[in-house]
């Protein structure tokens, strides 16, 4: 990996750390004030807890913590699209786009981080594997 590359995957593990740790103020602020699903805040809210295990992971640029959140956040993607369908408050669609928004950042920036790792990986399984086939004890 080259100075450039290394700049982007810096660039993109912060984007990355951002948008989570947006998302998780975002889903805090829908659920207990702005668009709960009752009034006066909501259970709800307790969905940001899965987030907050991966905060920190995503925070240390942790591969293992990337690779399970970028499948995790699909679920927020999806909460989102339905509730900006189905709900009738203005609000509430405005901010389940956002949320929308930000889970794919979040996705977008986590795979584009990992993505030269799992190269660099795979490229050094297929050296070793090259090695291996060329062995004459």
């Amino acid at each position: 990996m080259n100075l450039t590359s290394l700049n982007k995957s810096a660039l993109f593990a912060r984007a990355a750390s951002l948008s989570l740790l947006a998302l998780i103020m975002l889903c805090v602020v829908e659920e207990m004030w702005l668009a709960p699903l009752r009034p006066n805040g909501s259970w709800l809210v307790l969905k940001i807890v899965p987030l907050l295990f991966a905060l920190k992971g995503v925070a240390k640029k942790d591969n293992y913590t990337m690779q399970w959140s970028s499948m995790l956040i699909l679920l927020y993607f999806t909460e989102g699209i339905v509730r900006a369908t189905s709900d009738r408050s203005s609000m509430a669609v405005q901010l389940s786009w956002l949320e929308v928004l930000l889970s794919l950042v979040f996705f977008y920036c986590t795979l584009s981080y990992l993505r030269p790792i799992k190269k660099a990986a795979k490229a050094l399984q297929k050296a070793a594997a090259a090695n291996d086939a060329n062995y004459v004890p």
